[in-house]
Parts: C-alpha cells; structure tokens; sequence
C-alpha cells in the first residue's frame, strides 16, 4: 500500500499537472482583450471570454486551495483529511476548465469559420475533455465489480526489473508527463493568441487552416497529459497499481503523437510566411515530422528490441519466470 506520505505529494503533484494547463488558457483569456483583434469579434465572442475567463479562475482557485489548506489547517502535516480535499477539489476543477476549454475553441475558430462551425468545435473540445477526465475515469470505476477494484489496489508493489518499485515508476511517469506539458501548454498559448493578431488575417486560407489544425492536435496533447492526474484522483484514489502505471504510460506516449503533428503544423506556417514558399515549408514540417517521430519512437523502439534481444535481459525473464513457479513439495 501506498503511504500517506506518498499519497499527499501525488496529490500535489497532480494539481501542478493541472495548473500547468490552466495557465496557458488564463493567459490567453486576460491577454486578448488588450489585443486589436478583441475588437473584431462578435459581441457574442467578447462575453464568452469574460465567462470563460471566470471559468478558469475558478478553477485556478480549486487548484491552488490544498496548499493554503495543507499550511493553515493542518499546519505541514500529511493527513487523511488532506488528501480527501485536495481530491475532491481537483475533481470539481476539471469541470470549468473543460467548459472555458470548449469556449476558447469556440471563440478562435470563429475567426475563419462560421457560427455552425465554431459551436460544434466548441462542443466537440468539451465532450473530448470531459471523456478524457471523467467518462475514462468512470467507465473504469464502475465497469468493474467493488470486489475487482479493491482487489487492485491491494497487489503489493513488485518490481519489474528488479530495481524501481511501483510507487517510484508512478511517480517518474507523473513527472515525464510535467517535463511535456509546459511545452505542450506554450503552444497552445501561441496558437491562440495568434489567430487574433491582425497579422493573420492577412495569412493564406490554406495557412489558417493549417494552423487551426495545429491548435486541435496540441489541445488534444493537452488533454491526454491532464488525463493520468485526473483519473489517478477519481479512480485509484491516490493508490499506486500497475494498471494506472499502464494507463498513464501509454496516455504519455499517444500525446507525443498528435503534438509533434501540431508543432510540425506551425513550423510550416512559420517557413511558409517567411520564404513563401510552399513547397519549403513542406519539405521543412515534414523533415521536422520524420525527427520527431524517429526520436520518440523509432530510436526507442530500436533500444527496446536490443535490450530484449540481449543475453543479460533473457536471463532475468528466465529468472523471473522461474521464481515465479511453485515449490513442488
């Protein structure tokens, strides 16, 4: 079982992941009234920011609420009433920010698109995030029986290669999912504000295309990085098991493929602004592509198939499997 000790810094941790994520949109929403492209949105557009805006500080403040409470009421020490609150806190933010999430999407598609459009990317933004943080989370927790679950949270930690306990990979992967993150929220920042300078108005069709397409694969990113925190909070209940350490590693592998897409998407909007050329920018964004992916993935997956084909590696699986065999008496 995991301590409470433990269980408290997740916690923690988990509420950096999210306002990690939260800080990009507060940015953007308090930035682009002050911005000359405010002016040219719909009266419409101009009130949902001011809502989304309350939305996400709302959700700031659920946030940022375990520390002063860690500090005043409990005054430093890790208890079960902490960790009851930081969870119910965080559960309760996801929602305003899904909502202020679909609003700015809303928002900046109306730009190039039409009403009919802008609700629908909107909405979509929202059901997306809302499955990621709570639909996942729910159909795990109860699409099982009590029995099941609890079952799951009481394997005792193994230790897969001998070396890193189950806790200690838990946390490693909570904190490679941070290393993205602020990267991924950047972007997103960019991505915004971009579409309401006036400089892109002036931008070829194609580009805003290109360039919204971006912004929809790096908020998927986004959403897929918040997703390990979220679910970790409602269905594990801050316990550490191997199949949370499953679901958070391949959530952190799946967004690396739509963010590498979306950076690659401006860094053809970028070349193709500055040369005018179409077909450098291409050749540009997709040799980026190629890196990317041949480092995440390809140069891994080669690693992965020699230390699986190594001497040392076969001997610990025959180890392994040996020892887990009963003793014949």
């Amino acid at each position: 079982m995991v301590s409470l000790k433990d269980k408290v810094q997740n916690a923690l941790d988990e509420a950096r992941m999210l306002i990690l994520g939260a800080q990009v949109l507060v940015g953007f929403q308090f930035g682009v009234v002050l911005n000359q492209g405010f002016g040219k949105l719909s009266v419409v557009s101009q009130y949902l920011n001011v809502a989304a805006l309350f939305l996400m500080l709302l959700a700031v403040a659920l946030l940022m609420a375990p520390g002063t409470y860690h500090q005043i009421v409990e005054e430093g020490r890790d208890t079960k009433g902490l960790l009851r609150y930081s969870t119910e806190l965080m559960k309760t933010a996801l929602l305003p920010f899904a909502l202020a999430f679909g609003i700015d999407v809303y928002i900046v598609i109306g730009k190039i698109a039409g009403e009919l459009v802008q609700i629908v990317a909107g909405v979509i933004t929202f059901i997306v995030a809302m499955f990621f943080w709570y639909g996942l989370e729910m159909i795990r927790k109860y699409g099982e029986s009590e029995h099941e679950h609890h079952s799951a949270k009481e394997k005792p930690e193994n230790e897969s290669n001998g070396k890193t306990e189950l806790k200690d990979k838990i946390k490693q992967v909570l904190t490679e999912a941070r290393v993205v993150l602020p990267g991924s929220q950047a972007l997103l920042g960019f991505q915004f504000a971009a579409i309401v300078e006036s400089g892109f108005d002036q931008l070829p069709a194609s580009s805003k295309y290109v360039h919204v397409a971006s912004l929809a694969l790096v908020a998927i990113s986004i959403i897929l990085l918040m997703t390990p925190a979220a679910y970790h909070r409602i269905v594990e209940e801050g316990e550490d098991t191997e199949h949370f350490h499953r679901l958070a590693t391949w959530v952190l592998i799946a967004a690396m493929i739509p963010l590498g897409m979306g950076i690659c998407g401006d860094f053809f909007l970028v070349i193709r602004k500055v040369t005018g050329s179409v077909a450098l920018a291409l050749a540009g964004s997709i040799t980026m592509l190629i890196f990317f992916y041949a480092l995440w993935f390809g140069f891994t997956a080669y690693r992965r198939y020699v230390k699986a084909k190594s001497p040392r590696s076969s001997e610990y699986r025959r180890h392994a499997s040996d020892s887990s065999l009963p003793v014949s008496r």
